[in-house]
């Protein structure tokens, strides 16, 4: 179990780093416009918030990776407080962004944070 949920803690880092990328670096391209459907202008007037977002979402990834490799309890509580972090934002992000949101992020980190608790 403990394996599983290593896989699922990772995997949700690998995400919030992925998002990261959209957000930061190429939210003005086809691929972050793409991700809410924005036009080129719209994009470009968002850009700086989006950032902001994307930087957000690599702290969660740097903190679940710091849960992956630090000792017991730290890593095991680390684990913890970044998918709750997660859960949160993706609850946050459903009820006054985007209904995709709750998919997307809420659910695979609550996913990781039942394996995470079960594996305990």
């Amino acid at each position: 179990m403990q394996t599983l949920a290593n896989v699922l803690v990772g995997l949700v880092a690998v995400l919030h780093a992925y998002i990261l990328v959209l957000e930061m670096f190429l939210w003005e391209r086809k691929p972050g416009r793409g991700l809410h459907g924005f036009d080129p202008e719209m994009a470009k007037a968002t850009a700086a918030l989006a950032a902001n977002q994307g930087l957000y979402n690599g702290f969660l990834a740097a903190g679940l990776v710091w849960g992956l490799v630090a000792d017991d309890p730290t890593g095991f509580r680390a684990q913890v407080f970044f998918l709750v972090c997660v859960i949160v934002a993706g609850v946050y992000g459903t009820v006054t962004a985007n209904r995709r949101i709750l998919f997307a992020q809420a659910l695979p980190g609550a996913l990781a944070l039942a394996a995470v608790l079960a594996a305990r």
